[in-house]
């Protein structure tokens, strides 16, 4: 298993997607997030086809926090069924790498 990872998440406001990152920096779950949007998602709901708008949510981390992550989104996201994937970051500068683990906590 890779030991860093980017979890992405998508909402509906900027303001919501503050709040996560907002959560996450402060919680030390994420080293960084970064809020892109608005953007425009397609996606299939209930049987229709769907169009919204939203602002997605990258956070760094360690891939041994993820479960943390997940319930501290969990927690707050405002989605029936949130988006919440993670991908392993396979490799990355040695200075950003080991500023992400001096910015996130320890896992337990």
């Amino acid at each position: 298993m890779h030991e860093y990872i980017q979890v992405t998440t998508t909402v509906a406001t900027e303001e919501q997607a503050g709040a996560i990152a907002g959560l996450l920096v402060e919680r030390r779950l994420a080293a960084c997030v970064q809020v892109i949007g608005p953007m425009t998602s397609h996606y299939r709901w209930q049987g229709k086809i769907e169009a919204a708008g939203e602002y997605l949510c990258l956070a760094k981390s360690r891939a041994a926090l993820y479960s943390e992550i997940e319930a501290a989104i969990k927690a707050i996201h405002p989605y029936e069924v949130a988006e919440i994937v993670a991908v392993p970051i396979i490799a990355g500068s040695r200075e950003y790498l080991a500023w992400l683990t001096a910015a996130v906590k320890e896992p337990s």
